[in-house]
């Protein structure tokens, strides 16, 4: 690598060094920076060609540079003709302006070691590229070492040095006298030019019709480089010293076989016997051999041998040349259009640019670049030509490589990017934005590409913004995504809002439809799905267009809308949408397709979150089963999704169906009874029994004791009526009532002593009151008919505390010896099947019935409200002691009951025996 970079280094100062060498002090580095040494041409190749540039305007340039160390060995008096001779070359070829002749950029200047002049940029001469390599930077440039002729430019080069001879001929009078490939210079672009004007001769007469010209003989002790190429030089110049310009001719007959035989002339001559090798030559051209023209095209090769003729009047003249169809080449034809563009008006200009698609195809990349592309990129200054020429620049820029577009064409568009006027321009631009956006470098895309697309969507033209529009999605992908999110999106959806466009408005939401893909989901849903409220009007494409993008969203595997989401705005928005009077049928069938999907999708995922929430509660459930110790209030009465509505709104559901979903209750599994519990449960039965056959209590026995009485009263007797009215109270606790449909009996009863204030019965929300009773008739703990309220989800009414007596008997504990007669164990028993739940829901039980249900006194509490947890305000009524269950009627509809199971507690059924016996 070292040894690579000191090459490299020493090649370098090498080539600085000769540059400083030949141009230093001379005064054209005063104007024009000097680069490398590129090419050589002119006589003998004497003139060494560097690129460079004008230091005011930055314009490239050719300086030509000769080196008076080259001529070293001569004479002075040669020197002096050698430098004279190069002299009046280039003040010749100052002097004369055509397209055909190299165009000097500025004169000649000498200095002590050198001669120089600028020029337009040059690649190489003739000469160089035909493989005469004299003069040239060591290794070769690859350019020049690589370069090969194409047919279209062989075919155009010679047409332009034609049409440049004709130019001397008629034009100016005047005869080359030494074109050669050495005086044929290729430029930039790749037009051949004439120069090396050093052996010219004007006219004599040239305002005679018969222009006479007056030649010099040839003398070979002339220096090389005062005499002219002899291999290019016609006959008469030596043997009669005579010119005219059929002499070029000649000349130009022999360019045209060394163009076709890799550089090599016709003749080879002896330069120190000049004279015998033009004798020798005037035979060969007298018979020529078919041979000698082989590789020639057909269609030239008679015009080739005629220029190569002895006699000049058989030579084509240069008018006559330039009209041969072997130039009539559809490229040499399109170039030679090119170089007269600025004779034509802009309607022939628009037709030769419409046409030009179909041949740009045909010619090699190289010309088209270096050639055509220059000439159509100046027309840019041509506002009106503009739409015309860039399909043409657009196009070459597709067969670019990336350096190439950037370094060639890019500078030209960048002026371009920004035109407003006329609307062709944009419209051309958004059809080939893939290319634009693919080639150009990510600054110049922000800088000059997108600001071109965002004023098209703001444009005040419809035309444009559906266009715009239509393109967008096209190439979203090579949008990087800042600019996407806080530059384009904003002005789609403002483009969508304010235009007055149905086209447009539809256009829009078909862009952001197809581009939700490249956007960030949270995006999406914070920015876009919002807008969609937003847009105004109501028309089907419009709403079709709202539904497609909510269905993209839902439907995106890298978007999706999340089911909250759903709920409360996607949802809601698209039903209020579905039902607008102008969707005919197929419109909302689609709408109801994605609400379904969206229900579904969300209801599923819901479900499948409450399910596994469900799980963590049945096993924690569980693992409170088997440890009661641990159990809370929550677990012991888990609410069933089914029946919490039934039980706030009574069994209204119509065939269990609810919300239009058939949702079937899950059944818990039932709990069976222990033998204990049977027992007590038999106990109870029996005592509804035994008080079933006594006669009901009659309200008005009890009698309030007035404050101001100061009678004495049995209080034994008070206490056993107190504790008949108990018993009434027990015989309502024990009959169950029947459930409501789709409900389950709960085994769990409240887990704490009712100890709150006296119930006067006509509470509308008393609960029904089970296990404890408040005056130590049972231990709190698990019961048989519990649960129909427990104590966290409603409070208990209903409660009886001791002070039920006469006011004059408060607080005084009574006796509860009494409680051993009335649960005895050898009270007949009642069966299962008489407290089990009825068929029909509002059944009255068994026992009730009997009570007078067919009285159906109405009284205020049937019009009570439903209480919490579903009872209704009856039950607590019928415990209260102090009233006669006949005045009231049965409820309507029987409590629901919370599903549970009975859990077996031996401690519990231990305390019950020592209780109840």
């Amino acid at each position: 690598m070292e040894s690579m970079l000191n090459k490299l280094k020493s090649t370098v100062t090498k080539v600085t060094a000769d540059v400083t060498s030949a141009v230093m002090g001379n005064p054209v580095t005063r104007e024009f920076e000097v680069g490398r040494h590129i090419a050589s041409g002119g006589p003998g190749l004497c003139w060494r060609i560097y690129n460079g540039t004008k230091k005011s305007t930055k314009q490239e340039v050719a300086v030509f540079v000769f080196d008076k160390k080259m001529i070293d060995k001569y004479q002075k008096f040669e020197k002096d003709q050698i430098i004279d001779s190069l002299k009046r070359g280039v003040q010749q070829l100052t002097r004369l302006r055509h397209p055909r002749l190299l165009t000097v950029q500025h004169p000649l200047e000498e200095s002590r070691d050198c001669l120089a002049f600028c020029t337009e940029p040059v690649f190489a001469s003739l000469s160089n590229v035909l493989g005469q390599w004299d003069n040239l930077p060591s290794p070769v440039p690859k350019d020049i070492k690589e370069y090969k002729l194409y047919d279209v430019e062989t075919k155009y080069g010679l047409l332009q040095i034609s049409e440049g001879l004709s130019f001397l001929h008629s034009g100016v009078k005047m005869v080359h006298g030494n074109l050669c490939p050495e005086n044929i210079i290729l430029n930039k672009s790749g037009a051949w030019k004439i120069m090396g004007f050093d052996f010219s001769i004007s006219s004599n007469n040239p305002s005679d019709a018969e222009l006479k010209y007056t030649c010099k003989e040839w003398e070979p002790n002339l220096p090389p480089l005062c005499l002219p190429n002899p291999e290019y030089l016609a006959p008469e110049y030596i043997l009669s010293v005579s010119c005219d310009s059929a002499s070029d001719m000649y000349s130009l007959g022999v360019v045209m076989h060394a163009v076709f035989n890799e550089g090599k002339p016709v003749i080879q001559v002896n330069k120190h016997d000049i004279f015998k090798s033009f004798s020798r030559q005037l035979d060969q051209l007298s018979s020529m051999n078919p041979a000698l023209l082989s590789k020639i095209p057909e269609e030239v090769r008679e015009h080739v041998k005629m220029l190569l003729s002895v006699s000049p009047t058989v030579r084509p003249d240069a008018d006559q040349m330039t009209k041969i169809p072997f130039f009539d080449d559809v490229g040499a034809v399109t170039l030679q259009y090119f170089d007269t563009l600025f004779q034509r008006d802009n309607l022939q200009k628009s037709q030769f640019y419409k046409g030009l698609p179909k041949v740009l195809p045909k010619l090699p990349k190289r010309v088209v670049v270096y050639r055509i592309l220059p000439a159509l990129t100046s027309e840019f200054v041509n506002p009106d030509m503009v739409p015309f020429v860039l399909p043409n620049v657009l196009l070459i820029a597709e067969e670019c490589t990336k350096e190439e577009y950037v370094r060639l064409i890019l500078p030209d568009l960048t002026p371009v990017f920004k035109q407003q006027e006329p609307l062709q321009i944009l419209l051309i631009f958004l059809q080939k934005m893939d290319l634009l956006l693919t080639k150009t470098p990510p600054d110049d895309i922000k800088n000059s590409v997108l600001p071109m697309v965002y004023r098209a969507v703001e444009a005040s033209s419809v035309q444009i913004q559906e266009l715009c529009l239509n393109i967008i999605p096209t190439f979203a992908n090579l949008i990087d995504y800042p600019s996407m999110k806080n530059s384009l999106i904003p002005r789609i959806k403002s483009a969508c809002l304010q235009t007055s466009s149905l086209a447009v408005r539809v256009n829009s939401l078909v862009c952001l439809g197809k581009i939700l893909e490249y956007l960030d989901k949270w995006f999406v849903i914070d920015e876009i799905l919002p807008f969609l409220q937003q847009i105004p009007s109501r028309e089907p494409a419009v709403l079709m267009g709202i539904l497609g993008i909510y269905k993209c969203t839902f439907t995106h595997k890298k978007l999706g809308i999340p089911k909250e989401h759903l709920a409360t705005k996607s949802l809601p928005h698209l039903v209020s949408l579905s039902i607008d009077n102008n969707l005919n049928l197929n419109q909302f069938n689609s709408f109801m397709m994605v609400i379904r999907d969206m229900l579904n999708r969300m209801e599923a995922e819901h479900k499948t979150k409450l399910e596994q929430l469900h799980i963590m509660q049945e096993q924690q459930r569980s693992l409170n089963i088997t440890n009661p110790g641990n159990t809370t209030e929550e677990n012991k009465n888990p609410p069933s999704s089914g029946n919490q509505i039934d039980d706030i709104f009574g069994n209204t559901s119509v065939n269990g169906k609810e919300n239009g979903s058939a949702a079937t209750p899950s059944q818990p599994n039932r709990v069976s009874l222990t033998l204990e519990e049977k027992q007590r449960l038999a106990k109870e039965q029996e005592q509804a029994a035994k008080l079933r056959s006594q006669q009901p209590l009659a309200p008005q026995t009890i009698k309030p004791a007035s404050s101001s009485s100061s009678q004495t009263k049995d209080l034994t007797s008070s206490l056993l009526n107190s504790m008949t009215s108990l018993n009434s109270l027990s015989l309502a606790s024990s009959a169950r009532p029947p459930p409501v449909q789709g409900a389950t009996m709960s085994a769990f009863p409240s887990s704490s002593p009712m100890v709150g204030p006296v119930s006067n019965g006509f509470n509308p929300s008393m609960g029904f009151q089970t296990g404890g009773i408040g005056m130590g008739m049972r231990p709190s703990g698990p019961g048989l008919y519990g649960g129909m309220a427990s104590t966290t989800s409603t409070p208990n009414f209903g409660a009886l505390t001791q002070n039920q007596g006469p006011s004059g008997l408060t607080n005084r504990p009574p006796d509860m010896s009494a409680l051993d007669n009335l649960f005895t164990s050898n009270k007949p028993k009642v069966s299962l099947n008489q407290i089990g739940p009825q068929a029909a829901p509002g059944g009255s039980t068994p026992w009730v019935s009997q009570f007078g249900s067919a009285q159906n006194a109405q009284t205020q509490m049937q019009g009570v409200a439903v209480g919490m947890g579903g009872m209704s305000s009856g039950f607590g009524m019928q415990a209260n002691p102090f009233f006669s269950p006949q005045n009231f009627s049965q409820p309507g509809a029987a409590p629901s009951m919370n599903p549970s199971g009975v859990k077996p507690s031996a401690s519990v059924n231990n305390d019950l025996q020592d209780l109840f016996g």
